[in-house]
């Protein structure tokens, strides 16, 4: 399989340093970034192609991975599926806007496509997909981050958010990813509060679930990548796992 990749930031990055085409079976082959250097130090570290439009790499791949940002990805996102190529997306908050998402969906039906999305940055996703088989009838996101990881200077604890995951992603929609794919995951707008902690060093994030299936509550503490804080080192592992499972041959959860 040869991929594009769109965004040669953090996440970009980890993904090439983790997949091998000898091992994996991946080939990643093509990189595009607005910012062209930053494209071209990624290509030459994968011995791979820099490009310097979308077009120029299409006609190569099987697969655009988008790590880019939601803005960014609305941006070229029809462009790829109606080419007829399959789309991986990391900017998750964008597919909150359901018009958006019912046409790449429909698209992708038309053209026989497929749109991935990592799991990201928390756990249990996959419960929560069984879990939306039934009546789901609450669904919550607590997130705490350290400062610098939300672009702020505080000495205290502090409320920055409290609503609905659609108001989050578009006041943090490089910070609240998470919130989209919970979101998604439950078929509903869930409860969303993002604190910023100046005594946490991690990305922390609390999902509490309720539905006809039970309840469960997740915690995970992540890792911050160190280039860019922002970004939890678990949002990377989510996506290479995911290219690997394209040729495995045995397969677990949901």
């Amino acid at each position: 399989m040869i991929i594009g990749l769109v965004g040669c930031g953090a996440i970009a990055n980890i993904i090439v340093n983790n997949i091998s085409f000898e091992k994996d079976g991946i080939d990643i082959k093509y990189f595009h970034d607005r910012d062209a250097e930053r494209a071209e130090n990624l290509a030459v570290l994968a011995n791979g192609i820099a490009v310097l439009e979308l077009d120029d790499m299409l006609e190569e791949v099987d697969l655009v991975l988008e790590a880019a940002s939601p803005a960014a990805l609305k941006s070229f996102a029809l462009d790829v599926i109606s080419a007829g190529k399959d789309l991986m997306v990391m900017s998750v908050g964008a597919l909150m806007d359901p018009e958006f998402r019912e046409e790449l969906i429909a698209t992708a039906t038309k053209t026989d496509c497929k749109i991935y999305a990592p799991s990201g940055a928390i756990v249990g996703l996959d419960g929560i997909k069984a879990a939306s088989i039934g009546e789901i009838t609450e669904a919550s996101l607590t997130t705490r981050k350290a400062p610098r990881s939300l672009g702020r200077v505080v000495e205290q604890e502090e409320v920055l958010f409290e609503g609905k995951a659609s108001e989050a992603v578009e006041k943090f929609p490089v910070n609240i990813n998470v919130a989209a794919s919970l979101s998604i995951a439950c078929n509903m707008d869930i409860d969303v509060k993002i604190i910023v902690d100046p005594n946490v060093d991690r990305n922390v994030h609390e999902v509490h679930v309720k539905g006809a299936f039970g309840e469960f509550n997740t915690r995970s503490k992540n890792l911050p990548c160190e280039v860019n804080p922002k970004t939890s080192m678990l949002a990377a592992f989510s996506a290479i796992k995911l290219l690997k499972s394209f040729n495995e041959r045995f397969s677990m959860g949901t």
